[in-house]
């Protein structure tokens, strides 16, 4: 091989190894720069959720001095119906209801409670409805892990919660749907999704009887024993009569065999209230508990 040749195969492979290292420093490159872009992206997500964490909490100041005004005890008027307010890029809706529209999630782990038996009785009958309506896959699972959470183990519940994790009991539907979540993965039941749990249950450490006058058609069914149809036209009829009426219309009997969990004509001074608005393109809500005059358990959701 004469000289020429060699220099000329040592100059390809010096051109060869410098395009190499120059294809090895763009891969690294555009590796940070991928890097960089997602740090970049939750950067911009994380101040667009603090922008709409200032609104959230600019809206509840204004909405808690409004309810106020209006007076714990006309909060019914509120309920039933969501109030939404247009204007340009602004958009919010809020809508209140009872706070013990539905059996108290809490009741089932009252099996040993002579006192409140009935609470855990009913209780039990519309988990085990549920169950059976949409076939979970681990009922007893389910239950068990409701239980410890309820017991104040804090198995299942994300530890940034703090003040979730401070109390015994499942005091808000945020905490109760971290655990079903966490019993859908573990178990893989994919029905448990479909279970419209707001209809029969309330999550909340101060419920100790049901609104019924305000519960779900679904509910009131189950508790009254009455065909669905038939409640859901009641519901429907503006002049309709006062529920123990209806009740006794339909099942004489059953209305005093559950005085002892429902609120019958005493309105108690608990609500619960959800705010959804609009912030840059993204959709906000936020949930917070009033109860006699006060507001509790301001919780934001960011969806």
């Amino acid at each position: 091989m004469d000289k020429t040749t060699v220099t000329f195969l040592q100059t390809r492979q010096r051109k060869g190894f410098a395009l190499f290292i120059t294809l090895s420093v763009l891969m690294v490159l555009i590796s940070l720069t991928v890097v960089l872009l997602s740090y970049f992206a939750k950067v911009q997500k994380d101040a667009t959720d603090t922008t709409a964490m200032i609104q959230a909490n600019i809206y509840f100041s204004d909405i808690i001095s409004k309810f106020k005004k209006i007076g714990h005890k006309n909060m019914t008027t509120l309920y039933g119906y969501s109030s939404t307010m247009h204007s340009g890029r602004f958009n919010l809706s809020i809508s209140c209801a009872p706070l013990s529209k539905g059996a108290n999630i809490n009741w089932l782990a009252l099996e040993n409670s002579q006192k409140m038996n009935e609470a855990y009785t009913f209780a039990q009958t519309v988990f085990d409805f549920l169950a059976q309506t949409y076939n979970f896959k681990d009922a007893d699972r389910l239950r068990e892990m409701l239980l410890e959470e309820i017991g104040g183990k804090n198995k299942f519940v994300k530890k940034e919660f703090s003040r979730l994790r401070q109390k015994n009991g499942i005091i808000s539907y945020k905490q109760f749907s971290q655990i079903v979540s966490r019993y859908q993965l573990e178990v893989d039941d994919r029905t448990i999704g479909h279970v419209p749990w707001g209809k029969y249950f309330t999550f909340s450490d101060k419920a100790t009887v049901i609104d019924a006058e305000y519960a779900s058609a679904e509910l009131l069914s189950l508790l009254f024993d009455i065909e669905i149809s038939t409640v859901k036209e009641w519901q429907s009829d503006p002049e309709r009569s006062s529920l123990q009426t209806f009740v006794k219309e339909n099942n004489q009997g059953a209305y005093q065999a559950r005085k002892k969990i429902i609120a019958g004509k005493n309105f108690l001074e608990e609500s619960e209230c959800t705010v959804s608005y609009k912030s840059g393109k993204k959709q906000y809500k936020f949930r917070f508990e009033y109860l006699y005059g006060e507001a509790k358990h301001f919780e934001f959701y960011d969806k």
